[in-house]
């Protein structure tokens, strides 16, 4: 690891395959925490190359613990976090939406880092308890059209990494890897990232792959459509503009999408929306995230997803994908 890090000290670059094999290394616990410390660091500092993620993605993907669920045609929804914005958690909610239109979902989530509630949070708060067993994950999808991949029951290797994240407590690459190493390897992705040349370098490794893919950034700096700016939105052919007009509703403040300061108050707003007690901006918001994943998924637009989206949250299709998920995880 010294010779990684002087090398990075000194502005250097490493390969695709450095990448991984440091990676594997940190798994097997054969660095000590100040120099994994020091590792995450370097990419606070600077950005990391295409070669650098897809080297540390391989890795992760390697280690993980797979779920098979192929026969679903499933999507994630998942943010890289990071952009500071203190937002309720939308994309986990939109997940549900997702769900409750029909479309089957494995959501990949953990505990927040550089958020003060991740999604793992949240669920865990509502009384969902995690699991790993391909049974009950199965059965979350035929009951409640959606399973949750609670990241560090998959990806094990990582229990050398977490408690420095955690010590850190701002973005580290690992955040821009969560979304690329989900276990159940779905076929479609809908992908939140904090800045553009983020996205970019997502579209190039995903166009490598056989994933059907939205890559979105809100040009405010959100990682998700957040219909508060006009968002960037990447696909596997095209790329566009998405503003709130696409999805024939308002723009609105920042202020109006914030999670408030605790788990506490992001689970108040997460069970406000589900059950139809929450605010028109949230509700938009949730349902712009969503439509954008229906329409991956079915090949619609964003106007058609939402309208989707939008039945899935009025009817309680989506409380009812929460309830299911949750009673299952309970008994």
């Amino acid at each position: 690891m010294k010779a990684l890090l002087n090398r990075l000290i000194n502005h250097e670059t490493i390969s695709k395959g450095e990448a991984k094999n440091v990676l594997v290394n940190i798994s097997n616990g054969s660095y000590n925490p100040s120099q994994i410390a020091a590792f995450l660091t370097v990419y606070m500092m600077r950005s990391i190359t295409i070669e650098e993620l897809e080297g540390f993605r391989d890795a992760l993907l390697e280690l993980c613990i797979p779920v098979n669920l192929d026969g679903y045609n499933t999507i994630d929804l998942c943010g890289t976090g990071g952009d500071g914005k203190d937002t309720f958690n939308i994309s986990t909610l939109a997940s549900f939406v997702t769900a409750g239109a029909g479309v089957h979902v494995t959501k990949h989530g953990n505990y927040g880092v550089s958020s003060k509630c991740g999604s793992s949070n949240v669920m865990q708060h509502l009384g969902i308890q995690f699991s790993s067993d391909p049974d009950f994950l199965k059965r979350s999808i035929d009951k409640a059209g959606i399973c949750f991949l609670h990241a560090p029951l998959f990806h094990p290797a990582m229990k050398n990494v977490a408690p420095i994240r955690k010590e850190l407590a701002v973005k580290t690459f690992f955040n821009t890897l969560g979304p690329m190493v989900n276990p159940a390897f779905p076929k479609n992705q809908m992908v939140g990232v904090y800045n553009l040349e983020l996205a970019r370098m997502y579209a190039y490794l995903y166009q490598n792959t056989d994933k059907n893919y939205a890559i979105v950034h809100a040009l405010d700096g959100y990682d998700e459509i957040s219909l508060t700016s006009r968002a960037k939105v990447i696909r596997n052919h095209t790329e566009q503009m998405l503003s709130a007009d696409d999805f024939g509703v308002q723009r609105h403040t920042q202020s109006a999408i914030y999670g408030g300061d605790s788990v506490e108050s992001a689970a108040k707003i997460f069970t406000q929306v589900l059950e139809g007690q929450g605010s028109e901006a949230q509700n938009n918001v949730v349902c712009a995230n969503a439509a954008v994943a229906i329409a991956t998924v079915k090949g619609l637009t964003p106007l058609e997803g939402f309208q989707l989206a939008k039945e899935s949250l009025i009817e309680k299709k989506a409380l009812a994908a929460f309830k299911n998920i949750r009673d299952l995880s309970l008994n």
